[in-house]
């Protein structure tokens, strides 16, 4: 792993840094192709989105996106990870954001998890969570710091030893996956979550919705339960780095039975586009 803290190699960050203290910020995971970037324009607009929504200082948005490719230059593999976590940085104590000017900028090169590019081949099996996401909608469609749910969904995924989670939020309401986007289709038409109480807008979501719309698939925006996912034809989740994968089955241990998903017209279709490097 190779890191870089405000433009230059550095690995320590101040104790007093809010990244530290709250984890006060906003972040995005960027799919590296050799040298490329893969949807950067993508990705800086959703950190602009962060920025905004939290009220967070700006950084240098042109000497951020050069260094995202400077930090690309040094990959030396076919494929890697670029993270890119932006802090409100150095504060006190307590809550207040009084005095805090300077934005950190964190940028992360890491290996690329290849176990992706087998479940692209095999799919997956996936659960239905039983711990939700909080509605919030100044926090929604954002990929904000405050990730505890998250990670207490992951550890629930381990423990069932499936793939991903079906993530509901308070009211029981499909939001999407612990790390990933859902879609369902029946015939030719999508279904996929708002997200405008919770959730996170993924890169990869957005390219797929653009693609849609050019052909003879018809897109709807949800607001339902689970129960949406029985009926269908297909299911796939989509993230960044995936990029996209088809989920096999889905256990719903409360309901006690699984749902077998056979279908993967759309997923073969959708595979090689969201592969490509945009």
């Amino acid at each position: 792993m190779l890191c870089w803290i405000n433009g230059k190699p550095k690995k320590n960050i101040s104790v007093m840094d809010r990244v530290v203290q709250f984890g006060d910020g906003c972040f995005t995971t960027i799919r590296l192709i050799r040298y490329q970037p893969d949807l950067l324009s993508y990705h800086i607009d959703r950190l602009r989105k962060g920025v905004k929504q939290l009220f967070l200082p700006s950084p240098n948005w042109k000497k951020l996106i050069n260094n995202i490719h400077d930090i690309a230059k040094l990959n030396q593999k076919e494929l890697a990870v670029i993270k890119v976590i932006i802090s409100r940085g150095k504060g006190g104590r307590g809550y207040s954001i009084v005095g805090c000017n300077k934005a950190t900028v964190i940028i992360l090169l890491t290996d690329y998890p290849d176990i992706y590019l087998d479940k692209q081949q095999t799919g997956i099996d996936i659960a239905l969570s039983t711990i939700p996401v909080n509605n919030n909608r100044y926090l929604a469609g954002i990929k904000h710091l405050n990730r505890l749910e998250q990670i207490l969904i992951k550890r629930q995924i381990e423990s069932l030893n499936v793939d991903e989670a079906i993530v509901i939020d308070n009211d029981g309401i499909l939001i999407g996956c612990c790390a990933a986007n859902i879609f369902l289709r029946r015939g030719k038409k999508i279904y996929t979550p708002k997200l405008h109480n919770a959730g996170v807008e993924g890169v990869m979501r957005k390219k797929i919705i653009t693609y849609l719309s050019n052909t003879n698939y018809e897109l709807f925006y949800v607001n339902d339960y689970p129960k949406i996912l029985i009926n269908s034809d297909e299911i796939f989740i989509t993230n960044a780095l995936m990029p996209i994968l088809s989920v096999n089955r889905i256990l719903i241990k409360s309901h006690n039975y699984i749902s077998h998903y056979c279908s993967r017209e759309l997923f073969n279709l959708l595979l090689p586009y969201c592969l490509k490097l945009n």
